[in-house]
């Protein structure tokens, strides 16, 4: 029988129904205008609905306590949204400004992290980042354990401001091989080891809704964030760089939306980005997930893409693979975002396109290109299978 209006496990349960309702709801506005039309897009659309789920679910029933805080995996290969970096494992805690935590791991294969402390995601109402510290520039480097504190006054300890809610980590992966990645712990230092009040009806009302409304705000904002940008630049063309206010001080970003016939590639020329990491990769419109990286080859970082013999980078983006060095694979999808990233920058590159017949890729590369077999492709993709199955292991 249903709670009666007042009993108990009546808050939690009306909750729940209005969770349901706008869940439906939002599923009802993937089929609208201002989302993608095409079949294959709209199944690829409820596939990414079901991931923001379990998200932002598992985010605010699982990982809602400061007190008794862990790290939550996001923008894996199961959880992807905006625009998630192909070389990042992306780990959240949630704090409190009031309270003090203490960070300890072990860098294993990791090139290097970068720990900020944020007041919310970019897609929800209130966010940016108030702190930021990168292991590289505390001394910590791969295979090495570390030790970090972050809130309180204690020498050297990362600042809580006012505001802050979560700690994020952004671990970086330059060689993509089958090696340890990184593990990190977070306790918090004034928690006197007793457990914690049980859930309540109240309190899970308030995740529920918590969760319902991160997930509405991803699918919603990421789908205008990127019609907005594509509208605004002509296609197959990068746009100027930028550096996302509020965002990390040391990243970079340009866009190109590349619009492809299926025998058609572009190819993408510029100088060696000036900067200590930078990265070509592939999106999706309106879901802006990584193009399927663990069945395509759809990024390429500073120490996979081949520089030229002229010393310039190419890179080729098509559906048909052209067997030349650093192509990207669209997955026949005539649409989608390229994304460069140059991070810790000394300069910013200016990045050139054309677009050629697939058959014609060769004619607008150095004549020593080296050719790259379908063999070649293949031990290429297994080799990024590997590494991706070490690090995003359970």
């Amino acid at each position: 029988m249903p709670a009666e209006p007042g009993g108990p496990g009546a808050t939690e349960l009306a909750a729940l129904r209005d969770f349901s309702r706008r869940l439906e709801a939002l599923g009802d506005r993937l089929a609208d205008v201002d989302f993608p039309a095409d079949p294959a897009d709209r199944a690829e659309g409820v596939a990414h609905l079901a991931e923001q789920l379990v998200c932002w679910l598992g985010w605010a029933v699982g990982y809602a306590d400061p007190r008794s805080p862990a790290f939550h995996r996001q923008n894996d290969l199961v959880t992807p949204w905006g625009g998630p970096n192909a070389d990042n494992v992306y780990r959240h805690a949630r704090v409190d400004p009031a309270l003090r935590y203490r960070i300890r791991g072990r860098m294993g294969s990791c090139s290097d992290f970068i720990l900020a402390v944020r007041a919310g995601f970019m897609h929800m109402p209130t966010w940016g980042t108030l702190a930021a510290v990168t292991a590289s520039d505390l001394g910590i480097g791969p295979g090495e354990d570390f030790e970090l504190l972050v809130g309180g006054d204690a020498e050297g300890a990362v600042p809580l401001p006012p505001g802050a809610i979560v700690v994020s980590i952004r671990e970086y992966y330059f060689d993509w091989t089958p090696e340890e990645p990184a593990t990190f712990t977070i306790e918090c230092l004034d928690n006197d080891g007793t457990a914690g009040p049980r859930v309540t009806g109240d309190s899970m009302a308030s995740r529920l809704a918590d969760a319902i409304s991160a997930v509405e705000h991803s699918v919603l904002y990421w789908n205008d964030y990127m019609r907005d940008a594509r509208a605004a630049q002509p296609p197959n063309t990068f746009a100027t760089g930028f550096q996302l206010a509020k965002g990390l001080e040391a990243a970079r970003y340009a866009f190109c939306f590349w619009d492809l016939a299926d025998e058609d590639a572009l190819v993408v020329e510029c100088d060696v980005p000036d900067a200590r990491y930078w990265s070509f990769q592939l999106y999706t419109l309106a879901w802006f997930e990584l193009v399927e990286p663990a069945g395509r080859i759809t990024s390429l970082n500073h120490r996979q893409a081949g520089v030229s013999s002229d010393g310039r980078v190419r890179v080729v983006v098509s559906a048909r693979d052209p067997g030349v060095p650093n192509w990207l694979d669209t997955g026949g999808r005539r649409a989608g975002l390229l994304t460069l990233r140059w991070f810790w920058p000394r300069s910013d590159p200016t990045p050139a396109t054309r677009v050629v017949p697939a058959d014609e890729v060769r004619s607008v590369l150095p004549g020593d290109a080296p050719q790259v077999s379908a063999a070649d492709r293949r031990q290429e993709m297994a080799r990024r299978r590997e590494h991706l199955a070490w690090r995003f292991r359970t």
